[in-house]
């Protein structure tokens, strides 16, 4: 047995990754303050049954949960912080004119983690805009997504789009379910089972079909609607998809439904090249009052530690070697030109043992050959 030792899905943040973090997080957090997105940082912990029935049709999430040793009630800690600003908007700043934007970065913790993304402990940042979840509201978010993305220096960036609740506005207008359960529909759709899906409901089959490139996957998808019944979606998603048209990939999958339970209308994956899976994703909610009331809203997260582990949002490392009895006003001169400056504190201190890539010699900066 070690003390240096960490429980399962955690992990310590080193250097460079944490410095690219935080770079990450703030430049995401400046982008987004330069729509007017204000920041909230709520606690790490709280009541369980507020983070429980905020978002409406959220399920239960995998919480870490214990009993206050206080109030002796139960307090959730985080899987998510979405639901903490529905939380803040509908009370601390229900008072506050609509449109209310709101962003936040923090630390949320999941009570366990997939073979896939072995992490419990995760950074997140985001935008939500509360009170409205129309077209243009959608454009915004999604715009504000991709330049934040961008400044933090992400390329090659791409967006899936889904509708989370086309599904069931099918089932309930042009093409009824004959005693077929539509979350196993739901589950066989996001399979892209056409075997099952041909036995529960053929007529659906097309939705399979209607995956991909964006414009093609949205023409079949036109094609596929009965009656009309999705017309004011699929118009709305194309004048989403128009507003970051030609700035990054777009795809859809309307059968999409896994990571968006809560979403209404819209949902969105965001990924990039050189990530092995999502870097983010957002979509429209409905927010529930303390009085049973309902607020529509729209947002998206991104994931701190997915963009930074692929080596989307790491700068070059430039560090200073500033020989010992260097004066001062030299090595802050040096600062306010952009460089890290890295001073030696004793005579047997070297440029190789504090990890620097150029140094000072003679008043001038010299670049370190290995």
């Amino acid at each position: 047995m070690t003390h240096a030792l960490l429980p399962s899905g955690f992990h310590d943040r080193l250097p460079p990754d944490a410095d690219a973090a935080a770079r990450l997080e703030r430049r995401v957090l400046d982008a987004a303050h330069a729509h007017g997105y204000e920041r909230v940082d709520p606690p790490l912990a709280e009541f369980e049954d507020a983070l429980a029935h905020r978002l409406k049709a959220a399920r239960a999430q995998d919480a870490v949960r214990f009993v206050d040793p206080i109030s002796q009630r139960t307090l959730a800690i985080r899987p998510d912080i979405t639901a903490q600003v529905g939380r803040i908007a509908a009370t601390r700043m229900g008072h506050h004119p609509r449109p209310l934007r709101l962003s936040y970065a923090g630390s949320v913790l999941r009570l366990r983690a997939s073979e896939l993304s072995p992490e419990r402990e995760r950074r997140q940042a985001g935008c939500e805009l509360i009170g409205l979840d129309t077209i243009a509201a959608a454009q915004e978010v999604v715009t504000v997504a991709v330049e934040a993305l961008e400044a933090a220096g992400v390329t090659g960036i791409s967006i899936d789009f889904t509708l989370p609740d086309l599904l069931a506005t099918l089932a309930a207008g042009p093409l009824p379910l004959d005693g077929v359960s539509l979350d196993e529909l739901a589950d066989r759709l996001d399979a892209k089972d056409a075997g099952a899906v041909a036995a529960l409901a053929p007529s659906y089959l097309p939705m399979i079909e209607a995956a991909g490139p964006f414009e093609a996957a949205h023409d079949r998808l036109c094609r596929f609607d009965v009656g009309g019944a999705l017309r004011s979606r699929l118009d709305g998603l194309w004048k989403v998809a128009e507003a970051v048209k030609g700035r990054v990939a777009l795809t859809l999958d309307p059968t999409e439904r896994h990571g968006f339970e809560y979403q209404t209308w819209l949902g969105f994956s965001l990924f990039a090249d050189g990530a092995r899976g999502e870097i983010g994703r957002g979509g429209s909610y409905t927010i529930v009052h303390e009085d049973g009331g309902e607020e529509t809203a729209i947002g998206f997260t991104l994931y701190i530690d997915a963009i930074v582990g692929a080596g989307l949002a790491q700068d070059e490392r430039r560090r200073l070697f500033v020989p010992l009895g260097t004066d001062p006003a030299i090595a802050a001169k040096l600062r306010g030109e952009g460089w890290v400056t890295v001073a030696a504190l004793e005579a047997g201190d070297t440029p190789e043992a504090q990890l620097c890539t150029h140094v000072l010699s003679g008043g001038e900066v010299r670049t370190i050959t290995t």
